[in-house]
């Protein structure tokens, strides 16, 4: 039996354990995040395919099991691609990692084409396709995620051309002089344009994929609109104040969407609520004593701001010394994947400034910065959430930035104060955070002070703001709006659809 749905994401969906020697497949143990709310929409189709990458060894390629079933969740398969070591290196860790991401982040001087393969990029966006169409139905919807697929499309179009697509891309999509750049922007854009659907986090990204596209091809506007009514439409760096939502290109209309995904406040609530992390979050409570706690949470990435954020609190321990031991600063900055070459530098570039910080101003029962390079528990991480009085998030870019919104949860009825870059797609929707500027020194210095000084009574009215901000558009309002989408695709078809219904 053919899919009615198939999902094509560079993740598995489980957790592959081992048990007495045999391999099981399990639901993921932390159910927050996006993951979920993909594989629920499985649960209104008939029967779903979740298509995956899976690094394999020339001796395990030539048995390998293709398709397998995760315990307990019945109503979808998941069919793995088996990829050489080789083959993801270049494709991931180098073609997408060293030439695309920096592009998309707007960092054209770390662009570096020299060492793509992108033959090899193709090579493998067409094996998505192809297994793709091997299992959907002839009135499926592909639903497709993210740069790293973004020839798949083309593809799938050439291989189905009635077949409905959507695409969600969950990065930041730049400008058109930046994106440009990239020397195959063309197959990019004939690909996104075989889409019916095309959603973005917010309308400054989907702006800027309509602007490309018109700097490339002969495509015709048909319809604008408002942007969603929660989001900020004028005076911060990514506001935008109309969006186009379809366009017409070779007889095709593509409709754009923008819309940020959300946050899961009842597993975040959960968590905390555990006699674990409540007996945890009392541990934490009394060894910080009196100090205030600022928390930021990230990986290893130039983009993520990590050595400008540093850099700002360097010079606020050098202005005001009347905070030695009155605050600490928990940074969590995860080494990223073996292989992933272009980061080394950033890391080491954190680990000094956080030695030379420490070195300076340490005292004896008081470090200022604490670094952790290894992932945090779940527990662990929302209980320094719960916990820190600021959460200093001011990446450079970031498509999105699940971050601050975690914090507003976990902080429901409490005080606290979030930080947020202007630049990350959350700042639309949160204007009741101190918005700062992570290229101004002069701003970020600003905004920390702001955020240490502020009265309790001014966090708890902003924090009640972003937190019913945060919990109405959670990500199973994300979720059910799509699921709208794809209703009205398959009722624009021509042939017979089966049922969906809302959640």
């Amino acid at each position: 039996m053919k899919s009615s749905l198939v999902i094509l994401y560079h993740r598995e969906p489980y957790d592959e354990v081992i048990e007495n020697g045999q391999v099981h497949y399990r639901p993921k143990k932390s159910p927050n995040g996006i993951m979920p709310t993909l594989k629920s929409f499985f649960g209104h189709v008939n029967r779903g395919t979740w298509v995956a990458w899976k690094q394999v060894s020339a001796e395990q390629k030539t048995d390998f099991q293709d398709r397998v079933q995760v315990e307990e969740e019945n109503n979808y398969s998941v069919l793995r691609i088996p990829l050489l070591a080789e083959q993801v290196k270049h494709f991931y860790h180098i073609t997408s990692k060293e030439s695309v991401w920096p592009i998309l982040h707007s960092f054209p001087w770390h662009f570096n084409d020299e060492s793509a393969d992108w033959e090899n990029f193709q090579t493998i966006n067409r094996l998505f396709a192809e297994a793709a169409c091997q299992e959907a139905a002839d009135d499926a919807l592909i639903w497709v995620h993210d740069y790293n697929l973004w020839l798949v499309p083309y593809y799938i179009r050439q291989l189905k051309p009635n077949a409905k697509i959507a695409f969600f891309h969950h990065t930041p999509f730049p400008a058109v002089d930046v994106f440009n750049i990239l020397p195959w922007r063309e197959q990019i854009v004939d690909s996104l344009l075989r889409c019916d659907v095309v959603g973005f986090h917010v309308p400054r990204y989907s702006e800027n994929f309509v602007h490309v596209a018109r700097s490339l091809r002969e495509v015709s506007i048909i319809k604008r609109a408002d942007p969603p009514q929660h989001l900020t439409r004028t005076g911060t760096a990514l506001a935008e104040p109309e969006m186009v939502t379809q366009m017409r290109y070779e007889g095709r209309t593509v409709h754009i969407d923008a819309f940020p995904v959300g946050t899961n406040p009842e597993h975040i609530q959960s968590v905390l609520a555990q006699p674990e992390a409540v007996e945890r979050l009392a541990e934490m409570r009394e060894e910080l004593g009196d100090r205030k706690l600022l928390i930021a949470a990230g990986r290893v990435d130039y983009v993520k701001g990590n050595q400008e954020m540093l850099l700002a609190y360097e010079r606020l321990m050098e202005r005001r010394p009347d905070l030695h031991g009155k605050v600490t600063f928990l940074v969590t900055c995860v080494t990223p994947a073996t292989g992933m070459r272009i980061y080394e530098t950033t890391q080491t570039e954190i680990e000094q400034l956080v030695g030379r910080i420490n070195g300076r101003f340490a005292q004896l029962g008081w470090t200022p910065v604490l670094l952790f390079t290894e992932p945090l528990n779940p527990i662990d991480l929302m209980c320094y959430y719960k916990l820190a009085d600021v959460c200093w998030t001011t990446p450079l870019r970031d498509g999105l930035n699940l971050v601050a919104k975690e914090y507003v949860v976990a902080h429901k009825d409490d005080a606290g104060v979030l930080v947020l870059s202007e630049f990350v797609g959350a700042a639309v929707e949160l204007p009741e955070a101190i918005l700062t500027n992570p290229y101004s020194q002069s701003q970020m210095d600003s905004a920390i002070e702001r955020a240490i000084a502020m009265p309790e009574a001014e966090q708890k009215a902003r924090m009640a703001q972003m937190y019913e901000t945060v919990t109405t558009y959670d990500v199973k309002y994300w979720g059910d709006r799509l699921l709208g989408i794809f209703q009205d695709l398959q009722n624009s078809s021509q042939t017979a659809k089966p049922k969906v219904t809302a959640a």
